[in-house]
């Protein structure tokens, strides 16, 4: 009977120590759509659309709080990081082109609202953060 013991509970180790790949590919279309983040405003006619694996998380657990920065203050620092931004698009060649697909359209002349701005601005701390990258305007966390 002992035997029988020892032999059902390292059944059960290995077999709790295997792999679920039956899941894996619904885990990841979930994570797609609850990564996705988008604001919109029909009247302004602009809309934001945010989809990078972790951005939501990050958003929720590690970004400082909104109304932490001005709107003045994520003025001024996006005007210069979506500069930044456009000119790699511009330059495959020199940076990933995974990492920089499209060109970002931020008229500084036009108030999109605080929270376009926040997001705008903690896109470029995630992309900091995550992938390592140096923008021309230091991005703090």
């Amino acid at each position: 009977m002992k035997n029988l013991f020892y032999i059902f509970l390292l059944a059960l180790i290995i077999y709790s120590c295997g792999t679920r790949n039956r899941n894996f590919k619904g885990t990841d279309a979930n994570a797609a759509v609850n990564d996705t983040v988008r604001i919109a405003n029909d009247s302004l006619e602009y809309e934001v659309i945010v989809i990078e694996p972790g951005f939501n998380l990050f958003l929720n657990s590690i970004a400082r709080p909104r109304a932490y920065y001005s709107q003045t203050y994520l003025e001024n620092k996006n005007q210069f990081l979506v500069r930044d931004y456009n000119a790699r698009v511009m330059q495959p060649q020199r940076f990933n082109s995974n990492l920089y697909i499209q060109e970002i359209n931020y008229d500084p002349n036009i108030d999109y609202g605080y929270e376009v701005n926040y997001l705008i601005y903690n896109y470029f701390v995630f992309i900091s953060r995550e992938y390592n990258q140096k923008f021309s305007v230091p991005t703090r966390i």
